[in-house]
């Protein structure tokens, strides 16, 4: 009697285990870069013009493989799971740059609960081909886990459960120290030639996805304050606030590129005043001046608007340097949610590309109903390499005017571009009549090239501060318009221009000596005499407690805005911050400006209701950050 044949695996000798490995890993990082939006053969030769990449990608696919090979303890079974994980993450890299130019990001995966409202609000063209791709290698995959199999080792020490897990074990701990070492290195990341470093999605094209996605582990980080409790948090966001007396004005915020009144300084000897406008205003009886404190110093424009705008301050979110903009992933309390909940219309404006730092979505999340870009821009105005401030000044006059049009109070925030960096003569041309800025002390050609380039930009926002006063001046409708500057200008390697002008812009914070010159830009609140007859003007801000000329914290400019116009405590969050800033004006990470004019490393006041306090700002800035679930 015939007996039927008992199938068997294929079984492959013990040491081709370790080619397979190479192999597999090699051909699921192939994968991934195939899923990306771009060509696959310009990543090849991008890749082969930057060996470097081909390691970068290899690695973590290789040792998330060996992961789950050991874990299985069976190769082809751990390379189906790899090709599975990294496929769906490749395939949604692709999907989400191309309907939101931004690509996944580890923190993504923390927000599972969303995505389906998310998908909801897009036109999604799910890339077929792909995804049929990832599906039959998948089932190909497991098919070989089921059909082949290595020969066991000789030695039986390796064949045991023990021996799978602490492969296991291994490879998880050498692809945690790599993404912590060489896939999270910035030394590395900055030797890499991209095409346009400022794109997210262009970073992740042709760095390659698997590389990217290991090194985000790291970058833009927030950090779990010591002691938080969600539950605490949750209860001091949803107290009530307090009923305020809402004023009907019109709000018009303006954040002018590297604006700064750094020609003040007595090194320089102009015979004619480049802020004419800005010293003219500070002077009026319906204005408040003083000195802004920013998160950074000659850059991190985005930072600066994030913590007006939400009351949150980027250099508390991380030890580590970190982008604002980039965090934000959910929708968040805001300038715009306050004033939008009255029937204001809110928009932003910036004449610069949307993708750059994400603000295409971010101010989606903010609660701004309308944005322009340059993208949706009529033939804009430049000079120079950028659009033009007087061009912009003509955005903020447009948007006013649409809004008294349709009947609605105005909350906009613009921010300039003109004056961006670099000050090199290319900026305006050779031939561009600039008008030098005298100095009291020799300086190298270099930077008086940067002083005097900077100082036309300078003029030119300072033309259009005045402008915008004389345009809402003029208006019947009451305005108050609040414009600052983003950081003091980048001028050169290690501050090389601020050096050769004898300006002190250490950064050393903790030190009880640190004047914030470096992070200080001027600010001004100003009311047309319609808003400041609404406002009772002299009442109103004197109420604020803001010393004219003194020093104040981006993240408490807004919060100040809303309680000069009455809605200062009507919630919770911005009732603190105000409360906050009376008792010390200004906080940079390790230093704190008291209210006496006192400045203190915050390492003293721990312990002490101020102290507290300052702990308390930001466990609730991780609340709302990170754990707050907020509607439309």
């Amino acid at each position: 009697m015939e007996t039927t044949r008992k199938w068997k695996p294929l079984e492959l000798p013990t040491w081709t285990a370790v080619p397979a490995w190479l192999l597999l890993s090699g051909g699921i990082t192939v994968l991934a870069l195939w899923c990306q939006p771009n060509p696959l053969r310009d990543v090849l030769r991008i890749f082969l013009e930057q060996p470097v990449l081909i390691l970068l990608n290899v690695l973590p696919v290789a040792l998330v493989l060996a992961f789950l090979g050991f874990l299985t303890r069976n190769l082809f079974a751990g390379a189906a799971l790899t090709e599975l994980i990294t496929g769906v993450l490749s395939v949604a890299n692709r999907i989400k740059i191309e309907i939101r130019e931004e690509p996944v990001f580890p923190r993504d995966l923390a927000l599972l609960r969303e995505v389906g409202s998310a998908m909801r609000n897009y036109e999604i063209r799910y890339p077929a081909a792909v995804i049929s791709l990832v599906a039959v290698l998948f089932l190909c995959l497991v098919g070989a886990a089921a059909a082949v199999k290595f020969r066991p080792a000789k030695h039986t020490f390796l064949r045991g459960w023990k021996t799978a897990l602490a492969g296991a074990g291994i490879s998880a701990a050498v692809l945690a120290v790599l993404c912590v070492t060489l896939l999270g290195s910035k030394t590395v990341y900055q030797k890499l030639k991209i095409s346009n470093a400022s794109r997210m999605s262009v970073i992740f094209n042709e760095t390659g996805f698997p590389y990217e996605f290991c090194r985000m582990l790291r970058t833009y980080s927030v950090e779990r304050p010591r002691g938080y409790s969600r539950a605490e948090a949750e209860a001091w966001d949803s107290a009530p606030g307090e009923p305020g007396a809402p004023a009907d004005v019109h709000v018009v915020f303006v954040m002018n590129e590297a604006f700064s009144d750094l020609t003040d300084q007595p090194v320089f000897t102009a015979e004619e005043d480049p802020l004419k406008h800005l010293h003219a205003i500070e002077q009026e009886e319906h204005c408040i001046s003083g000195r802004l404190v920013v998160p950074g110093f000659g850059g991190g424009t985005a930072n600066t608007e994030f913590d007006v705008i939400t009351g949150m301050q980027t250099r508390s979110l991380s030890q580590t340097a970190t982008s604002a903009m980039r965090v934000v992933d959910r929708n968040l309390d805001s300038l715009f949610r306050v004033f939008r909940a009255e029937g204001y219309r809110t928009s932003f404006i910036h004449p610069g590309y949307s993708w750059f730092y994400n603000r295409q979505n971010v101010y989606r999340w903010l609660g701004a109903e309308q944005t322009e870009f340059v993208e949706q821009m009529e033939s804009p105005v430049y000079k120079g390499s950028w659009i033009s401030d007087d061009y912009t000044a003509s955005l903020v006059e447009r948007e006013f005017e649409t809004a008294v049009a349709e009947g609605s109070l105005l909350c906009s925030f613009t921010t300039s571009i003109q004056n961006h960096m670099s000050y090199t003569y290319a900026k305006y041309g050779e031939d561009a009549d600039y008008d030098p800025l005298e100095t009291a002390v020799p300086v190298p050609e270099e930077v008086q090239m940067m002083v005097d380039v900077y100082t036309e930009g300078v003029r030119d926002a300072d033309a259009m501060l005045g402008r915008l006063r004389d345009y809402f001046a003029a208006r019947p409708e009451p305005v108050v318009l609040v414009f600052f500057g983003d950081h003091l200008p980048y001028l050169g390697d290690g501050g090389m221009g601020y050096q050769a002008l004898g300006l002190d812009v250490s950064q050393v914070d903790g030190a009880v000596k640190d004047s914030y010159f470096a992070y200080e830009t001027p600010y001004v609140i100003w009311a047309n005499d319609p808003a400041a007859d609404r406002l009772n003007w002299t009442e109103a801000a004197k109420k604020l407690d803001i010393g004219d000329g003194e020093s104040l914290s981006a993240a408490f400019l807004g919060a100040a805005v809303l309680e000069l116009t009455g809605r200062g405590g009507e919630t919770a969050w911005f009732g603190f911050l105000n409360s906050l800033r009376r008792s010390c004006p200004v906080v940079q990470r390790e230093t704190v400006l008291l209210a006496d004019g006192t400045i203190e490393p915050a390492s003293d006041l721990e312990g002490t209701e101020l102290g507290q306090q300052l702990e308390k700002w930001k466990k609730w800035s991780y609340y709302k950050l990170r754990q707050k679930i907020l509607g439309d």
